[in-house]
């Protein structure tokens, strides 16, 4: 599993901690993306999507929505993480502001057990 978080050393030469949430829920990198929620080249910027499950419920989905507003509902679909039956896949970009703020507040629903970044094929 690759680093979310921020600095990989404090001054005292111990690595931080991650904020609250975020260590083993995030399973991608978010140090390459940028401010604006952007990642890559220059000439070829694109936003990160990342996907996660939720319970099937309608509190569930009106808590992370309420976070996320950029979230897509797949109750049809498993996604690449492997969503049960009683769960509905959530997806999301990391093209909006106050990107990782948000992907910290969903990292840290108890619910949310894994975000993971989502391959367009």
């Amino acid at each position: 599993m690759m680093s979310c978080s921020g600095p990989e050393e404090a001054a005292d030469g111990t690595s931080p901690d991650p904020p609250p949430g975020i260590a083993g829920v995030i399973t991608f990198d978010l140090e390459p993306i940028s401010e604006d929620g952007l990642t890559g080249p220059p000439d070829g910027l694109r936003s990160v999507s990342y996907e996660f499950c939720i319970p099937a419920d309608s509190a569930s989905a009106a808590e992370v929505l309420a976070i996320d507003t950029s979230l897509e509902f797949h109750s049809s679909s498993p996604g690449r993480i492997g969503c049960s039956d009683t769960q509905t896949l959530c997806i999301g970009s990391t093209h909006q502001p106050e990107w990782r703020s948000i992907l910290e507040r969903l990292s840290a629903l108890d619910y949310v057990t894994r975000i993971d970044q989502t391959f367009w094929e």
